[in-house]
């Protein structure tokens, strides 16, 4: 199996390099190639800018986004932050956004996150309930007391609805997609692909930095 999520993440990457040519900075435009949110939100503390993420684990193309977003964040400059932030259009949606705040809790997200991305798409798990959602944390090293003590927190379910609150002043209809800094909302059908949309918030964060109108 870690050899299809490898194989994934490979394909992932050539894709980013084979867009490498496409809509130049100069080119992008507001309502062509990204919206403005009007109005926005804040995203985070006045001398930060923050990217958020919006994806949700059952999606397919979020699968295959992620390997291509971290390697991308890496790349952030000083004072520019990734968000990840799940979207709750139902039900299991809610659940697994309990899931990734409670990785978060717990300090397992590097080894959770992507496990559960995992799980679903190349081990064909629904992860319909908690003792599911539980088997991945215990098998990632989480005792499984902790995860039954952090699932339903106060505090997780304080984060599941901030999340929400967020997916609503974005307007978010789809996955993946992109908010930068609470202003600039970025999606894969107007960018272009997957790749472009990095490109993109490249561009509107050197927007935000002063450095090109």
């Amino acid at each position: 199996m870690g050899q299809v999520f490898k194989a994934f993440s490979v394909a992932a990457m050539l894709t980013l390099i084979s867009f490498s040519f496409g809509v130049s900075a100069a080119e992008w435009k507001e309502g062509e190639h990204y919206d403005v949110l009007k109005p926005g939100f804040r995203a985070g503390a006045s001398d930060t800018i923050v990217v958020t993420e919006f994806f949700s684990y059952g999606c397919p193309h979020c699968f295959t986004f992620e390997p291509m977003l971290t390697a991308w964040s890496k790349t952030l400059p000083e004072g520019v932050e990734l968000q990840p932030s799940p979207v709750i259009f139902n039900a299991s949606m809610q659940l697994h956004a309990k899931a990734f705040y409670a990785a978060e809790v717990l300090g397992v997200v590097d080894t959770v996150h992507p496990a559960l991305f995992k799980a679903i798409h190349v081990q064909r798990q629904r992860l319909a309930s908690k003792d599911e959602i539980r088997g991945i944390f215990v098998a990632n090293g989480v005792d499984g007391e902790e995860f039954d003590n952090v699932i339903d927190s106060f505090g997780v379910s304080s984060q599941v609805r901030q999340s929400d609150a967020r997916v609503r002043a974005s307007q978010i209809s789809g996955t993946p997609s992109i908010v930068v800094n609470g202003k600039y909302r970025v999606s894969a059908r107007k960018a272009g692909s997957q790749a472009n949309m990095l490109k993109l918030a490249d561009h509107l964060i050197a927007m935000e930095q002063g450095q090109i109108e």
